[in-house]
């Protein structure tokens, strides 16, 4: 069904951190604007609607997913809430946004799409960076053949958490750990440019609740090309990336997964750099995939064909092999 040219009236389910952002960027666009926003804390909901503007604050999830009024929910609660959230959403025919990591595991996300597939409702995971133009630009240049063939990729993303550190962090139960966190941004990043890896070697360093507080992984390829990739909680790295090929280099300057990143374009020799041009808006990012769930749900799309389903499946399908080769266990895995 193809949705009006009226603005898009968005949910928004669970108000922490990230909903925050969200909501801020969501108020920067024409087309859409926030309706209703839930939690299990009405307080707290009342204090995030009339902070961002928005009309109905609910302490129910049910009540956002079953109004009638709400045209698209953006799914912000930790981790291993997300299946159970979705699910709830869709058997409402609401439209669903859901923040990565999409799922615990590959299994979860294959009912989400399932569902979403056989109710002919839009559902798309929020992997904000593959929205970004200086993500855009990376891939357009590696896809140009003007690195050549690409032989290695680095990716590290770390930060030591402040306290009292937040239990989404280091709970099993709510798939806690560097990987589904942050460590997901760098597999994300080696998958868009070599695919899925034909070898994997991974291991971590464990927290006592079993949980990964670092972890090392190396991505072999057929073609001879590696990748390594590295995610911590104990230490600030520099959460930058490179991507070397044969004719060229690619560098991301400081946190390589958002707008803020300069792109480094290294053709040749190592002193040959030139920082390329990327269009920059005002805001944390968010608009950019808002952007384009609010243009599929126009095109009466149910997915999207930047995001795709089948992307978010390998992505779990990855991330699940890392898991078992470092010994990376929650209560909910098979």
């Amino acid at each position: 069904m193809k949705h009006s040219q009226k603005p898009t009236r968005w949910g928004i389910l669970a108000c922490g951190r990230i909903a925050e952002k969200f909501a801020e960027d969501l108020s920067r666009l024409s087309d859409g604007q926030l309706l209703a926003v839930a939690s299990r804390d009405i307080e707290k909901a009342r204090i995030f609607a009339a902070k961002h503007g928005a009309p109905l604050a609910l302490g129910k999830y049910e009540e956002l997913a079953a109004h009638p009024n709400v045209d698209a929910i953006y799914i912000a609660s930790p981790h291993a809430m997300h299946p159970e959230h979705t699910l709830l959403c869709l058997s409402h025919n609401k439209p669903v946004l859901c923040e990565k990591a999409f799922a615990i595991h590959r299994g979860q996300a294959a009912e989400m799409t399932a569902t979403a597939r056989a109710r002919g409702v839009l559902l798309m995971e929020a992997l904000w960076s593959k929205f970004l133009p200086h993500y855009q630009l990376v891939m357009n240049l590696v896809k140009s053949g003007q690195l050549g063939r690409i032989r290695h990729l680095r990716a590290d993303f770390g930060f030591i958490p402040s306290t009292p550190v937040p239990a989404r962090l280091l709970d099993p139960a709510l798939g806690g750990g560097t990987m589904l966190d942050i460590g997901i941004y760098n597999v994300f990043f080696a998958m868009s440019v070599l695919g899925k890896p034909d070898k994997i070697e991974a291991s971590m360093t464990p927290s006592p609740t079993g949980i990964d507080l670092e972890c090392a992984v190396t991505f072999h390829y057929a073609s001879g090309a590696t990748a390594q990739l590295f995610s911590s909680f104990l230490s600030n790295l520099a959460t930058e990336a490179d991507i070397a090929g044969e004719q060229g280099r690619i560098h991301l300057t400081t946190r390589f997964y958002e707008p803020s990143a300069q792109v480094e374009w290294y053709p040749g020799r190592p002193d040959t750099k030139q920082v390329l041009e990327v269009a920059r808006e005002p805001g944390w990012g968010y608009q950019h995939e808002i952007r384009h769930f609010q243009e599929c749900l126009r095109l009466g799309l149910t997915e999207s064909p930047v995001m795709t389903h089948q992307d978010s499946l390998d992505l779990l399908e990855v991330l699940d092999e890392i898991r078992k080769i470092a010994g990376i266990r929650y209560p909910i895995d098979p």
